[in-house]
């Protein structure tokens, strides 16, 4: 038994020396190459992860770098409610119930307000410490707040003056309020807050507290604009010294005057967001309103001691004087509680800045760099400008300057460092014209966005909406670049508004959609004709007793000042006062729309970037109004946009055909008449000229005769023959001949029209133009007129009820007005159109059955169509359906009859 162990032991622990050699070399060997293999596929995968990590930190790096706004800290990115964000929508005002229209919420207390013949109050009873004491309440929190509320709630007038900031922000924003009792003055932090703001308004918008205010034009659409704050019961110092006519509006000159107070007004400038303000801009900020109630009462005292001594007339013989100027004061003041804020909206980004530098450049170089590529790159530069200010809510000119837009725009830098010493060298220039040669650095925009420049400046991309699309999408898109905030945000939610192209399904065979070819001919509509320059200058004209009398535009008060019928007192912005007395006043007749500054924006929508005159009353019947009721038309002439035009053009052609049926007056004639039949109704009434029940428009005629002209021997048998009845039934049912479908061309066709024909066909319009075919006058059968009729060169602007010599006359007796001397070319060529005829019937038929009762109603129909088709939220302040429109002439009217007496034995 233990041999047999002992040998079964032997011979398993007891090999050969060599191959336990060998079995241990291969078992070194297979270790080493797994130690390696380990170590190598260890580094490996640290590598990987390290490299991975890198890049991400790199890209998060690269993130964060790329825009200042990560770590430069702005105010209003705290702000929880923004009424106004920097998209292109349009602003939403304050609707006090569902129901309630898209106009000034508080519109019915403010023109109750209007009416008032007298102010109920004073201001401070005479008693001010001059000495401003050093204790003053900082509101800056909700508590505070609605203390601020309770106190206010129990006075009757309080004053109240803003602090803007708009450098570092595209809207700008409230930065303090300062608001003074006649116990206590208040600062308003509205940074701190803003989002309850709110708390404020129904003690603003309360009619039985006035606010006092100086030059509250621009603090009323302010506080709407940020806080949805309305202002109810206004007086304006500044308005109170327009009527007393004084040399000085500012509030410096009043505090000085008043109060022997001096003030510095470079404060206004100051950086309003810093925090704490230092003490002399709190001063300054106190300044302004704790002197303003004291102000108010000095100048109300000095209204009621006003003479009204020009007009001792039937007209003002049962007002009392010593309220009567106090009245005028309060009156213009709460006008301007009317205005509405709105936004400037733009076709595409930075349109508006591009053509205005550019048609600058060119006045100041001539046309040496009058070619495409400046012209495009000052396009795609304001572009973008825009789009960025309004990325990282920053103001144009901290952006870009003009100035530098000029220069980027002529040397076309292609480095980064080029761009950013283009930029700087351009701000020099400015600086050194302002007298301040501090070099400046490109903005915190340019300097984290200089890749932009690429495709920007080197035409990589040709289209103005792919570049906004790409911009946008690099730096607000789901890896943008840039931080999202309240401003910028819906941005992207109004992305594809910027989209022209609109691709649709290849299986339609339409490469683009109808909306495509649709906008492109809305733009060519646009370019072609709409005002090229602003309509309202908003000059200002004076009685001789200082009593606002009108806003007008510049030419008029230069034809005035020409005849030494004026003088000029104010030159920014222009104003000059009669030196004689008016006729007519606008508050004699109710006219409040005539003493109102107006907007060049579209009324409707608020358009601000095109704009068009719309004639809200048709031509073709207010052509034959007597003279007092049409003369004083600029009320029923608005601005409005290409869209906005559409839309009450076609309800104001559906409504002719239903006057057209109430009356059972066609628009349009079945025939013309032959030369001898027209010498036998010249001057008579156009009953004599057989009108049908229907008639055929000078579009349906002039399309007709063109493809008859054009494709007659091609066409299908049938259609030809639709096409013949057409132009038939215009000629009478008589057959027509190829001079017939010439003539029918030229129906209804403006002289430019005219020409245009002429010269591409080749035929001659000297014998046709006044027989057998429709005068040029016809074309002012539609509403469409306002846009097309390049000759109707005299129309006023913002007109108003006084009676003096129309400036667009070049002398001062005897000429007609444009609508007058188209009259009396209609009444000697009578229109065979149909709304010649048509119109010149209603009208007869209205001051022979209801008189000039009936034409006022009429006008008031029309305007109600107005406001119901595109329902106006930004109409001018005192515009009204009821408007009369009735005014009477004084010795220089250019209306008057006894002026027009010599024209007529000519």
């Amino acid at each position: 038994m233990n041999c047999t162990l002992t040998h079964f032991n032997t011979s398993i622990h007891k090999p050969p020396l060599s191959s336990t050699l060998n079995l241990l070399g291969l078992k070194m060997e297979s270790k080493d190459k797994l130690k390696i293999a380990f170590t190598i596929t260890c580094v490996a995968v640290v590598s990987i992860l390290m490299a991975n990590k890198f890049r991400k930190q790199r890209k998060r790096k690269q993130n964060v770098s790329s825009c200042y706004l990560t770590s430069e800290a702005k105010p209003q990115h705290n702000f929880k409610r923004i009424l106004a964000n920097n998209s292109y929508a349009p602003f939403k005002h304050l609707k006090l119930n569902e129901n309630s229209p898209d106009l000034h919420p508080y519109e019915s207390e403010i023109k109750t307000i209007l009416e008032k013949s007298e102010l109920e109050f004073e201001f401070s009873y005479g008693i001010m410490d001059m000495s401003m004491s050093d204790t003053y309440v900082w509101v800056d929190d909700e508590s505070k707040l609605k203390g601020l509320v309770e106190v206010l709630n129990k006075e009757r007038v309080f004053a109240v003056d803003t602090e803007q900031h708009s450098l570092r922000s595209f809207l700008g924003f409230t930065a303090l309020i300062q608001i003074s009792t006649r116990d206590e003055d208040y600062l308003v932090d509205t940074i701190a807050v803003h989002d309850i703001m709110g708390i404020l308004g129904p003690v603003f918008a309360n009619p039985n507290i006035c606010k006092v205010f100086h030059g509250a034009d621009n603090d009323v659409i302010w506080l709407q604009r940020d806080f949805h704050i309305y202002v109810v019961n206004l007086f304006d110092t500044a308005k109170a010294c327009d009527v007393l006519s004084k040399p000085q509006r500012s509030l410096a000159y009043l505090l000085e005057t008043y109060c022997g107070v001096t003030t510095n007004k470079l404060y206004q400038r100051e950086d309003w967001r810093q925090r704490p303000l230092p003490i002399d801009m709190v001063e300054y900020a106190r300044m302004d309103a704790h002197y303003l109630l004291y102000i108010a009462d000095c100048l109300v005292s000095e209204l009621k001691n006003q003479r009204n001594d020009n007009s001792a007339s039937e007209n003002s013989a049962s007002l009392d004087d010593k309220f009567y100027f106090v009245s005028e004061a309060n009156r213009r003041s709460n006008a301007l509680c009317l205005q509405l804020f709105t936004k400037d909206l733009e076709a595409s980004p930075g349109q508006s800045a591009a053509a205005s530098i550019i048609s600058r450049h060119l006045n100041d170089h001539g046309n040496s760099t009058n070619n495409s590529q400046f012209q495009d790159l000052v396009r795609r530069l304001c572009s973008w400008r825009d789009l960025m200010a309004r990325m990282h809510d920053e103001s144009l000119k901290y952006v870009l300057s003009d100035n530098a837009i000029v220069s980027l725009a002529e040397k076309v830098p292609s480095t980064p460092t080029d761009i950013c010493t283009t930029i700087s060298q351009a701000d020099i220039d400015i600086d050194f014209l302002n007298s301040n040669s501090t070099p400046r650095l490109p903005s915190s925009v340019v300097l984290s966005h200089l890749d932009d420049f690429s495709y920007v400046i080197k035409n990589e991309i040709n289209n103005l909406d792919d570049i906004f699309q790409l911009i946008l999408k690099k730096h607000l898109g789901p890896n943008g670049s840039c931080p999202f905030s309240l401003y910028n945000y819906s941005l992207l939610s109004k992305a594809d508004i910027k989209s022209s192209k609109r691709f649709v399904s290849k299986e339609n065979g339409y490469k683009f959609s109808k909306k495509v070819a649709r906008k492109a001919s809305r733009e060519l509509f646009v370019q072609k004709f709409s005002c090229k320059s602003p309509v309202y200058h908003n000059c200002t004209i004076y009685a001789n007793d200082g009593r606002l009398l009108c806003y007008c535009d510049r030419r008029k008060l230069e034809w005035y000042l020409q005849r030494d019928l004026a003088k000029l007192v104010d030159e920014d912005p222009l104003a000059i006062m009669l030196l004689f007395e008016p006729k007519g006043r606008p508050e004699d007749e109710g006219n409040d729309f005539y003493i109102q500054s107006k907007k060049n924006i579209c009324v409707g929508c608020g358009e601000g970037n095109h704009y068009l005159r719309y004639r809200i009353i048709p031509s073709c019947y207010r052509i034959h109004f007597p003279e007092h009721l049409k003369s004083h038309r600029s009320h029923d002439i608005v601005l409005v946009c290409v869209d906005c035009h559409e839309k009450a053009h076609s309800s104001a052609e559906k409504y002719k055909k239903k006057v057209a049926s109430e009356f059972g007056i066609p628009l349009f004639v079945h025939k013309v008449v032959n030369s001898n039949e027209e010498q036998e109704v010249s001057g008579s009434s156009t009953s004599v000229l057989k009108l049908g029940d229907g008639g055929v428009s000078p579009l349906e005629l002039r399309t007709a005769a063109m493809a008859l002209i054009r494709h007659g021997p091609r066409m299908p048998p049938q259609r030809r023959e639709e096409l013949k009845q057409v132009v038939k039934k215009y000629y009478g049912g008589r057959d027509i001949s190829e001079e017939d479908l010439e003539k029918a061309l030229l129906v209804g066709m403006s002289p430019h029209e005219k020409r245009r024909l002429k010269k591409k066909r080749g035929i001659s319009l000297n014998n046709t133009s006044s027989k057998n075919i429709a005068s040029d006058d016809d074309i002012k059968g539609t509403n469409l007129d306002s846009a097309l009729n390049k000759n109707d060169v005299c129309e006023p602007e913002n007109g108003s009820n006084l009676d003096v010599m129309d400036p667009s006359e070049p002398n001062g007796s005897g000429n007609l007005s444009s609508e007058g001397a188209v009259f009396a070319t209609c009444s000697s060529k009578l229109s065979l159109l149909g709304h010649g005829p048509h119109g010149k019937q209603v009208v007869d038929y209205l001051l022979k059955n209801h008189g000039e009762k009936g034409i006022q109603d009429f006008c008031q129909r029309w305007r109600q169509v107005f406001v119901e088709s595109i329902n106006p939220r930004f109409l001018p302040a005192g515009w009204d359906v009821t408007h009369s429109g009735r005014r009477e002439f004084g010795d220089f009217s250019v209306y008057n009859p006894a002026n027009k007496a010599p024209a007529a034995k000519r």
